[in-house]
């Protein structure tokens, strides 16, 4: 469910997922694993909310059981999130006594979010809204994950198929600069299988 991309400059999640009520505990955890993953346990809480509002509302809204994908994009001390779906009504908030509970739900994502809005996009449109990420909040070692990889990425697109998935670009990628990185080391003595046996280690160590 949950698809890591490296792109030029930053990371993305993107969450595929029915728009039912039954899915929303499933939607939490990947959005919790995605942050997690990125060393950003911090914002868990607040970003799910929002996802559940955003969702809920596409669920209300648009029709429960149509596709919707979610899009989580870290960037320059903030946190982005889009919520697209089919419809094409742009929602809004609504007055203190109205009874619109979207508008609502609308009222709690402002007081969450930094900023919110809605982009008309051509299969419907795309509600997002923007989380403070205080600086330092993503893992290093994922930021230094995501610049090596941005000319690999590049690489392996003209070496997969044109209908490829965003998973196997990126897994292309991935075992490029692996290779290469192993190719480096063998002239300056080291050896590749201890290289690969190391890293494994320290990565598990790491997961732990």
């Amino acid at each position: 469910m949950c698809v890591h991309e490296v792109t030029q400059p930053r990371l993305r999640c993107v969450l595929p997922f029915a728009a039912d009520p039954a899915e929303l505990w499933f939607l939490r955890h990947a959005v919790r694993k995605c942050l997690r993953a990125w060393g950003a346990t911090a914002l868990s809480d607040v970003v799910e909310l929002a996802v559940t509002e955003l969702a809920t509302n596409v669920i209300k809204h648009v029709g429960e059981g149509v596709p919707a994908t979610v899009v989580l994009e870290p960037g320059e001390g903030r946190l982005r999130i889009e919520v697209h779906d089919t419809g094409h009504a742009v929602p809004a908030v609504a007055e203190p006594n109205d009874g619109d509970e979207c508008g609502r739900g609308l009222h709690l994502l402002a007081a969450l979010a930094l900023g919110w809005g809605t982009t008309l996009t051509a299969t419907g449109k795309a509600v997002w809204c923007e989380i403070a990420m205080p600086p330092g909040q993503l893992c290093p070692r994922v930021e230094r994950a995501s610049q090596a990889l941005t000319s690999y990425r590049r690489l392996a697109e003209g070496k997969v198929s044109a209908d490829a998935d965003r998973l196997s670009v990126l897994e292309a990628s991935v075992v490029g600069l692996v290779a290469d990185l192993l190719h480096w080391v063998v002239p300056h003595g080291c050896d590749p299988d201890e290289v690969l046996d190391r890293a494994q280690a320290r990565f598990e160590a790491d997961a732990a």
